[in-house]
């Protein structure tokens, strides 16, 4: 599975390689029939709502929603660059944060790259690293559990509603920022001791939303301010991100491919078709059957008696939580954070249900979120970002990848586990 998805550079080598296990697992006799109907009540819903956020977020992305994040932080370059690697931080976060953490490094590292190099045009080497680990690293602990796919499945699994899991991991995550944020920035703090403003050029006429662009960023907005609300009332998450995600690509295909979002009213309201295979194409349609392929996985490796093992580890210690989060952790860093997310939920499950096992999913899930910034093959996205710096010409060394995610993730790990257990301790 790892060898498939690390060999080939592909989009679909993940799903390949998931692929790939499920077949040996349905040949090894660990899965049957049985399993796929059982995989299909689980993920519908959570599927729907991830496919729902990913087309929000690629409908943001083709009415300017990115570029318009850029030009707030293109001021900032006229002063220290310490002054615009914390906005890149800062905003990074909130991305991950509202939309996904796919969202934050896989798009916002290449529109920052750019930024770079229109404004440093001579100095952009020297900060290019810097930035796409600001990126990278601000995409920690979801505190909404819409951002992270795999966090809604698992949360969808162990019943842990929106409005629960934002109470515990909101502040979770951000004393995982306030811890990781000093680090990275020490790690770089050569580059960003530059004093030097930026002298590039930068388009005179700032990046403006549009009408248009305005009701998907109103939308995704209705949509954030109605989880809460419909979670407190036990309705379902799924169909308020879908209706947004139909606002949202109904209003996006209105604006033409490279149009300036503020200037479509030559469109007379009809959808263009080429903007349409844009937000489809922008979408990655392949994580739906890789998490699909993953739950089988682990459905497979349970029968195989790992979660009963994992189960048994946890019974046995005399702090469970902990030991649930530096294991998903370190699971995630090795076999990747999708398998093992399951795996620990799986695990859980046998534990009964209640307070304390949705305390050990959501430390399972802390260490999945974070165990990623360890090793390359942690996660998806992680793999997919370490593809777009090289596209980009952006060298990162594994020994560097390791090095800064040692120094920077497991201290943020510690404390989140921490305020996780302080938080759990409080809402008893």
């Amino acid at each position: 599975m790892l060898s498939i998805t690390l060999g080939w550079r592909h989009r679909a080598s993940a799903l390949a390689g998931a692929g790939a296990g499920v077949a040996l697992l349905f040949l090894g006799g660990l899965l049957g029939p049985s399993d796929l109907r059982a995989t299909a009540v689980v993920l519908w819903r959570p599927l729907l709502t991830i496919t729902s956020v990913m087309l929000m977020t690629a409908c943001a992305r083709h009415v300017g929603l990115f570029a318009a994040l850029a030009e707030l932080v293109e001021p900032t370059t006229r002063g220290p660059v310490r002054r615009a690697f914390r906005l890149v931080f800062v905003i990074s976060a909130l991305t991950a944060s509202l939309l996904s953490n796919d969202a934050a490094i896989l798009v916002l590292t290449p529109t920052v790259i750019t930024l770079l190099r229109t404004v440093y045009p001579r100095r952009h080497p020297k900060f290019t690293l810097a930035f796409s680990f600001a990126v990278f690293y601000s995409a920690g602990v979801a505190p909404l559990v819409t951002g992270n796919p795999m966090n809604v499945v698992v949360a969808s699994h162990a019943g842990i509603g929106f409005n629960a899991y934002a109470l515990t991991m909101v502040p979770v995550a951000v004393v995982g920022w306030l811890v990781a944020y000093p680090l990275l920035a020490r790690q770089f703090a050569l580059e960003l001791a530059d004093e030097a403003p930026a002298l590039g050029a930068w388009p005179s006429a700032p990046a403006r939303l549009g009408a248009r662009g305005m009701v998907v960023v109103l939308a995704m907005a209705a949509v954030l301010a109605a989880y809460p609300v419909i979670s407190y009332f036990d309705g379902p998450l799924w169909m308020v991100a879908t209706i947004g995600a139909v606002v949202c690509v109904l209003t996006a295909m209105q604006v033409p491919v490279g149009a300036d979002p503020t200037a479509v009213a030559s469109t007379h309201g009809a959808a263009t078709p080429s903007a349409l295979r844009v937000i489809a194409g922008e979408t990655s349609w392949e994580l739906l059957p890789f998490l699909a392929a993953v739950l089988l996985v682990a459905s497979g490796l349970a029968k195989a008696g790992l979660a009963d093992a994992l189960a048994e580890v946890l019974r046995a210690s005399p702090a469970p939580l902990p030991t649930m989060g530096l294991l998903s952790a370190a699971g995630a860093a090795a076999i990747n954070n999708h398998p093992m997310a399951m795996l620990g939920s799986m695990a859980v499950s046998q534990l009964g249900h209640g307070a304390e096992a949705n305390a050990l999913t959501l430390a399972g899930l802390v260490g999945g979120d974070l165990g990623p910034r360890l090793l390359p093959i942690g996660s998806l996205a992680g793999l997919l970002w370490i593809g777009a710096l090289r596209r980009h010409g952006v060298e990162l060394t594994v020994r560097r990848f390791i090095h800064i995610g040692v120094v920077v993730t497991v201290p943020s790990l510690l404390a989140s586990l921490a305020t996780l257990w302080l938080m759990t301790y409080l809402t008893r």
